[in-house]
């Protein structure tokens, strides 16, 4: 069987499932296109609330081919950039997404699996998750913006000691460090990201999507223009039908129905 992305729906959730049977779920090209294409239409449909992303059985992602990298070498140059430029393609499409993602960790996420896992908004981890940036044991260096992502919110110090050594890091080591939300139980990982997924679909979309914009923007931006766009976002908000709905329904001791 051919590596794939199977795309299925909970409720109101889009569920993006990374399968690529006997090769421990590792990526494709064809499934980074597919994953636009899913998180496009995610956009587009109202009904979806909030995207899951996790691997098919026991693994999460075992990163890239080596067998394919290495008929890579044996091929022009741009034939790899190529590649790499559609995962980080996928990798923004992520990021920019306006509905929450939530990565399901089981297993090991290894390599541009482990910066899919980074991209996501949310992480919830099962206990014996591994998490694993062995690009240096190769002779590679990261992708998928893995140097980015953890330098968003770890010291370079660190940064430098995980990329360096490529040791397999713990779900716990990561949920210490504030990078994991949430560890659970063997088996229990893509469950509990569903509950997750359940809970945010209950809030309003239009905050959802704004407070994403305003994190994914924070990093980059000085104090005064963040601040400048939380008022623009503020005030935007407050005249959206989500907020009357959300205020209305405080005042009148009910739960909002955000349609």
């Amino acid at each position: 069987m051919s590596a794939e992305l199977l795309a299925t729906r909970r409720e109101a959730t889009l569920i993006l499932t990374l399968s690529n049977p006997g090769a421990r779920n590792a990526l494709h090209p064809d499934m980074y296109a597919a994953g636009i294409e899913a998180l496009e239409t995610a956009e587009r449909d109202p009904d979806i609330r909030a995207v899951v992303l996790t691997g098919a059985g026991d693994t999460f992602c075992a990163g890239g081919n080596l067998n394919r990298l290495l008929e890579n070498r044996n091929k022009d140059r741009s034939v790899a950039a190529d590649s790499v430029g559609k995962l980080h393609a996928w990798v923004e499409a992520l990021r920019d997404c306006q509905k929450p993602v939530i990565a399901a960790v089981e297993g090991p996420a290894a390599g541009a699996g482990f910066s899919l896992v980074l991209a996501c908004d949310l992480i919830v981890a099962a206990h014996s998750a591994q998490f694993i940036a062995a690009y240096v044991k190769v002779g590679l260096s990261p992708d998928g913006g893995m140097s980015w992502s953890l330098s968003q919110s770890l010291p370079p110090q660190l940064v430098t000691e995980i990329l360096m050594e490529g040791k397999p890091l713990p779900a716990a080591r990561l949920h210490q460090h504030g990078i994991i939300n949430r560890v659970v139980n063997d088996g229990q990982a893509l469950n509990a990201a569903l509950d997750w997924s359940d809970e945010l679909a209950r809030q309003s979309p239009h905050s959802i999507s704004t407070i994403k914009s305003l994190v994914r923007d924070a990093s980059t931006a000085t104090l005064p223009e963040q601040l400048r766009t939380e008022q623009h976002a503020f005030v935007d908000c407050l005249h959206h039908r989500d907020a009357l709905e959300g205020m209305t329904a405080f005042l009148e001791k009910r739960k909002p129905n955000y349609s």
